[in-house]
């Protein structure tokens, strides 16, 4: 059921992220500049469509997808990837494919709040976003 992550998300708290993107390949004074933002999450949807728009200070991005369908993604890094989003146990689930590589993005709503957990290569940052 999508309808709990549609809105706009604010990041409250944020554990572990500069080294999940280490682990991306992202250059460590983007890692510190980006650890340091509080980034706008919005998820919309309109008809079978979904869209995930990303903003910060840095960069703003967006995504616009079909649940369980494979696009081509550029990432807030700018990595080139084939990612496909899911529902899976009331789980939003993220994952992007590029060179070999692998990460996953595994959203859920908790106590009214969405936690957002990144992991890749055994490197899992949690960040924790409330209803804006």
């Amino acid at each position: 059921m999508l309808e709990p992550f549609l809105g706009t998300w604010t990041l409250e708290s944020s554990e572990n992220f500069e080294a999940y993107l280490a682990q991306l390949g992202v250059p460590a004074a983007f890692r510190h500049l980006a650890a340091l933002e509080k980034p706008r999450i919005t998820i919309r949807a309109q008809g079978e469509r979904v869209s995930i728009r990303t903003e910060s200070s840095l960069k703003t991005t967006e995504i616009s997808f079909r649940l369980g369908e494979v696009f081509d993604e550029t990432t807030a890094d700018n990595r080139k990837v084939k990612s496909i989003v899911t529902l899976d146990g009331g789980c939003l689930v993220h994952v992007q494919k590029w060179h070999g590589k692998e990460t996953t993005i595994k959203r859920q709503i908790v106590d009214g709040k969405m936690v957002a957990k990144h992991a890749m290569n055994n490197v899992v940052s949690t960040r924790v976003y409330t209803k804006a």
